[in-house]
């Protein structure tokens, strides 16, 4: 796919997906109250758990190659290999059981060394009592160690202005899908 291509449909993607995300917002007069009221909140502690599943091949496909550098078939890592997801987040490991939402981004090769993603991660809340809210990542995924640690950089909805942390651990892999538990200790107001 051309750079040019890739730019144009990411920006088609992202003018779609903000009016989505940006719809449980109360507009720029309620979000410039909130921020008024923001030194009388008290700052919560939300704990999140759940389970990310991720198809790169076959049917029920989730994520897709977008693009790769011109060394990636060259290196042990795959380096630039990058892919687009849109994956479901569920409550149990079955990825028929309840969906409380999605895991929407990006993931690329960014080591030489070992095989390591820089990942841009949305988890995108559909159900229950975060319905409408988001929390956001962006960081880098060490895959092959058993317990990875990232950080939440930001929020909205009811997770607006979020920091934290996220541990994931690869639940099940194979060579067409993984699922990787989440846990999240998320600060937020």
């Amino acid at each position: 796919m051309k750079k040019e291509h890739l730019i144009l449909t990411l920006c088609t993607l992202f003018a779609i997906a903000i009016p989505l995300v940006q719809s449980i917002s109360e507009g720029p007069k309620g979000v410039e109250k909130w921020f008024k009221e923001l030194p009388h909140k008290k700052q919560r502690v939300t704990k999140l758990h759940f389970y990310f599943h991720d198809t790169t091949t076959g049917p029920g496909q989730t994520a897709y190659q977008v693009f790769e550098s011109n060394i990636s078939s060259t290196t042990i890592t795959q380096f630039g290999r990058t892919f687009m997801f849109d994956n479901p987040l569920t409550v149990e490991p079955d990825a028929r059981s309840m969906r409380i939402g999605k895991g929407q981004g990006f993931f690329g090769a960014a080591s030489f060394e070992e095989p390591r993603f820089l990942m841009n991660l949305n988890f995108v809340f559909t159900q229950g009592k975060f319905n409408g809210s988001t929390l956001q990542f962006l960081g880098t995924n060490p895959i092959l160690n058993r317990v990875r640690e990232m950080s939440i950089v930001g929020g909205t909805g009811a997770f607006r202005l979020a920091r934290g942390i996220a541990t994931a651990q690869t639940y099940f892999l194979n060579d067409t899908s993984s699922i990787v538990e989440y846990n999240l200790v998320v600060l937020h107001y």
